[in-house]
C-alpha cells in the first residue's frame, strides 16, 4: 500500500457549508506504513472565483481570490509509521462570497494540505472543498413587499391594417421570495380587437452574467405556466402560482465576475406583447405583509390605467355602433405547468445542505441555516459584445420536465381557483 496510507482532511462535526465571519475549524489525519521525512506540513485555506470563455472549461481567463491563508502543522523531520492528527482552525473573512458553480464559471472554497518531502522525493497533498453561505436578506433590499407591476399595449394588425389592441399587465404579490415559496402571478388581458389572442405564457427566467473577455450572459427557464387566450372583445384575468425551486441567490454579494438575475415574463405571441418584472431570489423570506389584496377584480394597487386608443380602429367603432360592450372579465384556465428541477435535486448534491424553507415563504425554523444552492443546471448561453444585444448560441434550451412527473411537495402549486376552494374539481385543469 506504499508509506503514506491514508491522507485526508476532516472538518469538525462533519460540517460543509458554514457562513462568511465563522471558525473553520479540522483535522489533517495520517496514517504511514513506514517513517517519513518531511520538510513541513501545511495546510492551506483558500477562496477564489474563476471565469472561462467555454463552458465546462477550467482554463479561466479571468480569475480573482478572496482569501488565502495558511498554517505551518509541522516543521522539519520525520514522521514515524501509525497514526498521526494535526488540528489546524481559520477564520474565514465577513466579505467572502456565497460558493456558485456554473458552466462558464465557479466560486470555489476549499482546505488544501501538503506534506512537503525531502528533495527528489514527491509532494503529498490532498483537499477538501466546503461551501459558504452569505445569506440574502430579501427585507434589505427596498420596496420588497410591493406589488410587482408593468403593463404593455399591442396593436393587432393584417395586412398593415390595424384592427385593434390588447393591453397586458401583470403583476406579482411581491419583489423577492424564497426556496419553496409560491410566486403569486395576477395577469390582466384586455381583448380591444376583434380577434382572438394567442395563449399567454408566464416564465421564471435565469439570467447569469460571467465577465471574462467579453460579458457572457447565460440565460434559462427555470418554470412555465401556460393560460388559455382570450377571445375577441373580451377582458380576462389570470391567477396562477410558481413554486420557487432551489436556485442561487440573485447577485452573489463579493463577487465582481459572476452576477445572477431573475425575471418573471409574461407573454403573448398573438399580438407579440411581453412585460417583464425582475425578481430577487434570497435566502430570508420577507417578514413584511404585502400592501393590501386587490379589491374585487380590478387592476393591482398601483398600475397603470388599461390604455384606451383615442381613436379606434373602424372595427372597433362599428363593434360599439351596433351595441357591443365588454362584459364582467372572465377567469383564464391553465394549460399546462412545468419546472426545471425538483425542489432539492440541488440541495441534494451538497452533503449536510440544511433543509429549505417551508413552502408558505414563512422563515425557516433555523433562520441561519438558509437553504444552499450552489449549481444553475442546463443553459442557454448569450454572447454580447460592443454595441450588439445578446446572441443566442446554437444551444438548444433544455425544456422543463412536467409538474405531473414529480410526487409531493414537488407537483405543481394548486391554482388560484383550486385554492379558493369554490371551484367543481372536475373543471380544472390538467397539471
Amino acid at each position: 500500500m506504499g508509506r503514506v496510507q491514508l491522507f485526508e482532511i476532516s472538518l469538525s462535526h462533519g460540517r460543509v457549508v458554514y457562513s462568511p465571519g465563522e471558525p473553520l475549524a479540522g483535522t489533517v489525519r495520517v496514517r504511514l506504513g513506514a517513517p517519513l521525512p518531511f520538510r513541513a506540513i501545511r495546510v492551506t485555506c483558500t477562496g477564489s472565483c474563476g471565469v472561462s470563455n467555454k463552458a465546462n472549461d477550467t482554463a479561466w481567463v479571468v480569475e480573482e481570490g478572496y482569501f488565502n491563508s495558511s498554517l505551518s502543522l509541522a516543521d522539519k523531520g520525520s514522521l514515524p509509521a501509525g497514526e498521526h492528527s494535526f488540528p489546524f482552525q481559520f477564520l474565514l473573512p465577513a466579505t467572502a462570497p456565497t460558493s456558485f458553480e456554473g458552466p462558464f464559471g465557479k466560486i470555489v472554497h476549499q482546505v488544501r494540505a501538503t506534506i512537503h518531502t525531502p528533495r527528489f522525493s514527491k509532494d503529498h497533498k490532498c483537499s477538501l472543498v466546503f461551501y459558504i453561505l452569505s445569506p440574502l436578506n430579501l427585507n434589505s433590499i427596498p420596496d420588497i413587499e410591493q406589488p410587482n407591476v408593468a403593463s404593455a399595449t399591442k396593436k393587432f394588425s393584417y395586412k398593415l391594417v390595424k384592427t385593434g389592441s390588447v393591453v397586458l399587465t401583470a403583476s406579482t404579490d411581491l419583489r423577492g421570495y424564497v426556496v419553496g415559496q409560491a410566486l403569486q402571478l395576477h395577469a390582466d388581458i384586455e381583448n380591444q380587437s376583434g380577434k382572438d389572442t394567442s395563449p399567454v405564457v408566464a416564465s421564471l427566467l435565469q439570467k447569469v452574467s460571467y465577465k471574462a473577455k467579453r460579458w457572457i450572459h447565460d440565460v434559462r427557464t427555470i418554470a412555465e405556466v401556460e393560460g388559455a387566450g382570450v377571445k375577441a372583445w373580451r377582458r380576462a384575468q389570470w391567477h396562477e402560482q410558481i413554486l420557487v425551486p432551489a436556485l442561487p441567490q440573485s447577485a452573489l454579494p463579493g463577487c465582481s465576475l459572476i452576477h445572477i438575475d431573475y425575471y418573471l415574463q409574461v407573454s403573448l405571441k398573438a399580438p407579440e406583447a411581453t412585460v417583464t418584472l425582475p425578481v430577487f431570489i434570497g435566502n430570508i423570506a420577507v417578514n413584511h405583509a404585502p400592501l393590501s389584496p386587490r379589491p374585487g377584480l380590478g387592476l393591482p394597487p398601483g398600475a397603470p390605467p388599461l390604455v384606451v386608443p383615442s381613436a379606434p380602429p373602424q372595427e372597433e367603432a362599428e363593434a360599439a355602433a351596433g351595441g357591443l360592450q365588454f362584459l364582467d372579465p372572465v377567469f383564464l384556465s391553465t394549460k399546462s405547468h412545468s419546472q426545471q428541477q425538483p425542489l432539492l435535486a440541488t440541495l441534494s448534491s451538497v452533503p449536510g445542505a440544511p433543509e429549505p424553507c417551508p413552502q408558505d415563504g414563512s422563515p425557516a425554523s433555523h433562520p441561519l441555516h438558509p437553504p444552499l444552492c450552489i449549481s444553475t443546471g442546463a443553459t442557454v448561453p448569450y454572447f454580447a459584445e460592443g454595441s450588439r444585444g445578446p446572441m443566442p448560441t446554437t444551444s438548444t434550451l433544455i425544456l422543463p420536465p412536467e409538474y405531473s412527473s414529480w410526487g409531493y411537495p414537488y407537483e405543481a402549486p394548486p391554482s388560484y381557483e383550486q385554492s379558493c376552494g369554490g371551484v367543481d374539481p372536475s373543471l380544472t385543469p390538467e397539471s
